[in-house]
């Protein structure tokens, strides 16, 4: 007996194709792009394992097998941006139920007015530039000028230098990288509050249920699953700290607790232009934010019933 089920499956597929052409008309530039800015450009992770020369390009550069993976492993450098990294993003993990809890206070306010000037107020802070945030922060934490120099200053105590400590740096990241995004992090749990049936709530009322019970029973139970996979993907970026903001507040006295991968790989790559050992520095960083984001999607699937795929 002839099996005519793949080509079944073949006709099956083109009448579905030629049904919806629009939507694909609209999703091809979409995957154009993606396929330029984001797959094409993966060819040069060639050169981390190449010694790399710009004259002879990637493919006539010589091979070099694992030579720079090992001369990052052995270098100093290593364990300073490894322990800095995930310091600040551990640090920030801390952080994750903050818009959670945010989006169930703005849940719980009833005059609509108000409500909208309050999460309109606290969504401002995400869409000024870093480069004016980090300016801020110079001018509120400075010790000689500075708000929070003033304030010691009126008691008569010394200001500590908040921008120059490297002990304090990855609290001053964090905390303010709070300020500035958790209004605009808390809407995507607002948005999955918004969808509870009202007849819950009624129900729950009638019952007896107080303020306390409804927001236990029924708007956290709601909140898992959008929370679950924003922390699958927060694990997957465990060692993608970003490079803008901390490379705008280093400076030379808190160096040894700023230096992360992002901001080194800048510097070795752009700066001192060795691009074999910046790639596979940056190589490495981005199979083990992969193998993490894989460990933690396997957990979730099998310990509940929530993951990516």
């Amino acid at each position: 007996m002839i099996n005519t089920q793949p080509s079944g499956n073949l006709q099956r597929t083109y009448a579905r194709i030629s049904r919806n052409w629009g939507l694909y008309v609209l999703l091809l530039p979409a995957v154009v792009l993606l396929l330029c800015f984001t797959y094409k450009p993966m060819y040069g992770v060639i050169i981390a394992f190449k010694d790399f020369n710009p004259v002879a390009g990637i493919m006539g550069s010589p091979w070099a097998g694992f030579k720079y993976f090992e001369k990052y492993f052995h270098s100093y450098q290593f364990s300073v941006t490894i322990k800095n990294t995930l310091i600040i993003s551990l640090y920030s993990f801390a952080t994750f139920p903050i818009p959670i809890l945010f989006a169930l206070l703005v849940n719980q306010l009833r005059a609509g007015k108000f409500k909208r000037v309050f999460q309109t107020v606290t969504y401002m802070p995400h869409f000024i530039s870093t480069v004016v945030v980090v300016g801020l922060m110079m001018m509120l934490l400075s010790p000689g000028n500075g708000l929070i120099g003033s304030i010691y200053r009126l008691f008569g105590a010394e200001a500590p230098n908040l921008m120059g400590s490297a002990g304090l740096f990855s609290s001053v990241y964090v905390w303010s990288d709070v300020w500035q995004h958790m209004g605009w992090d808390s809407i995507i749990y607002i948005a999955a509050l918004s969808s509870v049936d009202p007849s819950l709530y009624e129900a729950a009322t009638v019952d007896g249920a107080g303020r306390w019970h409804k927001v236990r029973y029924i708007d956290i139970p709601m909140l898992i699953p959008t929370a679950i996979t924003l922390l699958i993907l927060r694990v997957g970026g465990l060692l993608g700290v970003g490079f803008e903001k901390v490379y705008l507040m280093q400076n030379n006295l808190n160096i040894s607790g700023s230096e992360v991968i992002s901001t080194y790989v800048y510097k070795i790559g752009l700066i001192s232009s060795q691009y074999s050992f910046s790639a596979a520095i940056n190589l490495f960083n981005t199979v083990i934010n992969f193998a993490l984001l894989l460990l933690v999607n396997w957990v979730s699937r099998k310990y509940s019933e929530h993951s990516l795929w």
